[in-house]
């Protein structure tokens, strides 16, 4: 039955103006890390308000990065955080990417705040923890893999019930999963060469924390293991 309903990308934010050069938007680069055709997808522009399908209608879903703050509140995003928990009540697989991520956690009952590092941008080491040993989604990833992060807000409380599975030096839930629902705060769908455009984003903060952003923009290393997290999500929604 989920190889026949489409996959939804939740839509909360787009790219960056310094990332004009590069082809395609979040959704694009969901789609493709995850080997999912483009005509079994729908794209819903939460953040424009956009109505969202009722979860019993697509096989999955993914919630998209964002510039936008959770603690921002507003319509959407408490439109946004109603739907998650009605698809995680559905068993819906979902995905919730960085702003996605916290999204997730907040619609669940945790909580999300600034984080108190100011910001996580580059390529970091993500941990995993015992439990992500024998995890769905991040099962039989190395115990640490680099990751592509860009965040100034964090999920700084998870959801009553929810299993904490990554964290990595600045950020200590990397990664959590609660019922059908896994959250990352790393973007699996980035690649390390788009990182010095966000290091450059964050730049006078980065200043002001007395950190070193060429440093950061010269640490990149390649991450396919983060990236695999994409296929891997793809053939949960699909049943495989």
């Amino acid at each position: 039955m989920a190889e026949r309903l489409p996959l939804l990308i939740v839509k909360t934010g787009a790219k960056p103006p310094a990332l004009g050069f590069v082809a395609g938007d979040y959704e694009d680069w969901i789609l493709a890390g995850m080997g999912w055709p483009a005509d079994r997808a729908t794209v819903v522009a939460a953040s424009r308000g956009d109505p969202l399908p009722p979860p019993g209608t697509v096989a999955g879903a993914v919630v998209t990065g964002s510039a936008a703050m959770v603690t921002e509140g507003g319509k959407w995003i408490a439109t946004t955080a109603a739907w998650l928990r009605e698809a995680v009540a559905a068993d819906r697989p979902v995905l919730g990417i960085c702003f996605g991520h916290q999204l997730l956690a907040h619609a669940l009952g945790g909580a999300v705040g600034w984080n108190p590092h100011g910001v996580e941008v580059g390529v970091v080491d993500v941990e995993l923890l015992a439990a992500a040993h024998s995890d769905p989604l991040l099962g039989g990833l190395p115990t640490r893999f680099p990751g592509c992060v860009s965040h100034r807000q964090s999920a700084s409380a998870l959801p009553r019930g929810a299993t904490l599975l990554a964290r990595s030096a600045l950020e200590p839930h990397q990664a959590f999963r609660h019922g059908s629902a896994w959250g990352v705060q790393f973007h699996p769908e980035f690649e390390a060469a788009l990182m010095p455009a966000y290091v450059d984003l964050f730049r006078p903060l980065l200043a002001t924390l007395g950190r070193d952003a060429d440093a950061l923009a010269a640490a990149l290393p390649p991450t396919p293991e983060s990236a695999s997290v994409l296929r891997r999500f793809g053939a949960i929604v699909s049943g495989g």
